[in-house]
């Protein structure tokens, strides 16, 4: 099989993102974003700020009551749902039939960030992937996805965004099998969950269900963050929504989150930037493409 494409700026310019066309919210894209956790409430934040800054019209974020109120002050953009909260703080299972019914009037989800694992999130797993909204998980959902066999391929646009370890409990194998060879360990994933898989690390992978794939070299340390992720699943999930293939999301998400650390590390230094001061680099960066 060829090897990777480099993925750069340059490179986007063969993978055009839909026009924005007129001034209506709903026109520029429906997101659904679950995430947080009584303990881990900024993810979501994170991840919403990103999604706006990439472009969506219309968010909508579902998290656990506890930390709903704050989050809805802190991101006045976005409608807050709070939903029944178990004792470990996350989402109860109570809840993954009314997230269900929400991700059934978007164009996209965004699926994971700042969750708890449980028994909840692998029912909501379910549910979503049986959704029609085009959909992107990350953290705590991909611990849960239902085999391939369990799936029906190629019901929606399925985006994953596995580190090493993900990446492993996707494909029941050890977690260094996958830091070997995260190449061959992306195509493996992409080709079994029929999805669009993003390989985590220094040099991240984008490979696509047909095995083709794409390296992206920069960044820089500064991007290994609390957050970071939370950042990149948003900026994903926004272009999902605004009507990108999935392949086209992650490869701008991919190389629009590096870029934005890369011109943050000019302005601030190598490491100490933080996560939260990523989403505000992306507009100028996509302007330069577009």
């Amino acid at each position: 099989m060829s090897r990777p494409a480099a993925l750069t700026l340059a490179a986007l310019k063969r993978h055009p993102l839909p026009p924005l066309e007129g001034g209506d919210k709903d026109g520029h894209g429906r997101l659904l974003i679950v995430a947080g956790s009584r303990d881990v409430p900024g993810a979501a934040l994170l991840s919403a700020l990103a999604a706006m800054r990439a472009g969506t019209g219309k968010l909508k974020i579902a998290t656990v009551a506890s930390i709903a109120p704050h989050l809805g002050v802190a991101m006045p953009e976005a409608m807050v749902v709070g939903m029944a909260e178990g004792r470990d703080g996350g989402i109860a299972e109570s809840a993954t039939a009314a997230i269900a019914e929400l991700a059934g009037k978007v164009d996209a989800v965004v699926a994971g960030p700042g969750m708890v694992p449980s028994r909840s999130c692998e029912q909501l797993a379910a549910k979503l992937c049986d959704g029609e909204a085009a959909l992107a998980l990350d953290a705590a959902m991909l611990r849960v996805l239902p085999r391939p066999a369990a799936r029906r391929r190629g019901k929606r646009p399925l985006v994953l965004l596995p580190h090493a370890g993900e990446m492993a409990a996707l494909l029941g194998c050890e977690e260094s099998d996958v830091e070997a060879d995260p190449l061959g360990a992306g195509r493996e994933c992409a080709e079994a969950y029929d999805a669009t898989v993003l390989v985590k690390g220094a040099q991240s992978h984008v490979v696509a269900s047909d095995g083709k794939a794409w390296k992206y070299a920069g960044g820089g340390p500064g991007l290994g963050v609390s957050g970071s992720g939370d950042v990149l699943a948003g900026i994903v999930g926004g272009l999902l929504a605004r009507g990108a293939a999935p392949l086209t999301a992650l490869l701008w998400g991919v190389c629009l989150h590096g870029e934005a650390g890369a011109a943050l590390a000019r302005k601030v230094g190598a490491i100490g930037f933080l996560a939260r001061e990523l989403p505000a680099e992306i507009p100028a960066l996509m302007a330069k493409v577009q």
